[in-house]
């Protein structure tokens, strides 16, 4: 057995250990213990996708603009914030009168209506049409659409792709032909609270009081999807209650490192998370938190790194690879920082670090490269590295 992969077995079993040791005393956990987030969400406090805030608790980001404009204004120009458009406001569905695919036996449409757009699937015999609810993801990658009917939410078996400028299967859905058309139309999301936490992850306030709600959701991660929701914040600063309004509100940013890892995890899936699920191999490349714990900069800095030090929430993601050189540069260089951590010096280049130690890989079925946030020296002739 290669040593890397006996440590990271090693390792494995160690969390599991942890993590039922975390589940036997929830309420006594420390802040640094990893968990999974079905046991966060169960704990006092703020948590994504929690779910227990009432409604009228939520008031949108249009109420936090008053005393956080620039922030706000910035974080709607982020694809978190459009992770669910009204198929109107989808850019990938105005561009297209029609989006047509065949898998035999079955035909995909996707026709563009004047009140939204389409989605037809027929066998030559008969046709199931239903209008488009929801359109998930922004776009750049990829973009997968959710149906109802008959009370039930589906996620199309068909999806947009910008590399193709057309429709493909949705990754993780089943390859074989659908039995039936009703099949035929995507995957039915009823098991275990599915449809709760895909709606939780791209919408804010899709469940409160412990109910699922869309009828009332805010579309796409907004302020209070990772500040919790702001009702009793803004009355308390309005009447100039600083104490009172400041503890109503989360600021992740606050947390410890293992906690703002988690809590992102919470939707891009966590070092437990992933575990508990068994999630090997190229599929676990766009959970970033996961990947990110895996990496000697995680481990050797005490939990020191977060997805914050290189990423603001409340801005797009910067796309220009020598943006990120001063993170790197903050530990590995030389002479160390006074009082900073240090790491070992690239002996190659000190400029576009990431270009080198986070590769990008393609995930069958997407059509697009993804980051890998294991950050490490990259063997030659190595690939994905689980």
């Amino acid at each position: 057995m290669p040593m890397r992969f006996g440590r990271f077995l090693f390792g494995l079993a160690a969390l599991s250990i942890a993590v039922a040791f975390a589940r036997s005393v929830k309420s006594l956990v420390p802040a640094s213990v990893p968990m999974a987030t079905e046991d966060r969400v169960q704990l006092p406090g703020w948590w994504p996708t929690k779910g227990t805030a009432s409604r009228d608790e939520f008031l949108g980001p249009d109420a936090c603009e008053a005393c956080h404009a620039s922030k706000v204004r910035t974080q709607k120009q982020t694809p978190m914030a459009h992770a669910a458009l009204r198929p109107e406001d989808s850019e990938a569905l105005r561009s297209h009168e029609q989006l047509t695919l065949s898998l035999p036996p079955y035909t995909y449409q996707i026709s563009r209506q004047e009140a939204g757009s389409l989605y037809s699937v027929t066998d030559g015999k008969q046709t199931i049409s239903l209008p488009l609810s929801w359109a998930f993801g922004l776009g750049q990658s990829g973009q997968t659409y959710i149906l109802e009917r008959n009370g039930t939410f589906y996620e199309s078996r068909v999806s947009y792709f910008p590399v193709l400028d057309g429709l493909d299967s949705t990754p993780g859905q089943s390859q074989a032909a659908p039995s039936t058309l009703e099949d035929a139309l995507g995957r039915s999301m009823l098991y275990a609270g599915e449809t709760q936490r895909c709606f939780g992850c791209h919408t804010t306030a899709s469940t409160t009081n412990r109910r699922f709600d869309p009828g009332h959701l805010i579309p796409g991660v907004t302020c209070e999807a990772c500040h919790g929701p702001g009702a009793k914040h803004v009355a308390a600063m309005k009447a100039e209650k600083i104490k009172v309004g400041l503890k109503a509100i989360l600021d992740p940013g606050q947390l410890n490192p293992v906690d703002q890892v988690d809590f992102c995890g919470a939707c891009h899936r966590s070092y437990v998370d992933v575990v508990l699920s068994k999630t090997f191999g190229i599929r676990n490349l766009r959970f970033q938190p996961y990947r990110l714990e895996r990496s000697q900069c995680w481990i050797k800095s005490n939990s020191g790194i977060t997805c914050l030090n290189c990423h603001n929430p409340h801005q797009p993601r910067a796309r220009d690879l020598a943006s990120y050189d001063d993170r790197c540069l903050s530990c590995h260089r030389s002479p160390a920082p006074t009082g900073g951590r240090s790491g070992k010096v690239c002996a190659v280049s000190t400029n576009n670090c990431v270009s080198c130690h986070m590769p990008k890989y393609e995930v069958p079925g997407m059509h697009a490269k993804f980051t890998d946030h294991f950050i490490r020296v990259i063997r030659k002739d190595e690939g994905y590295f689980d």
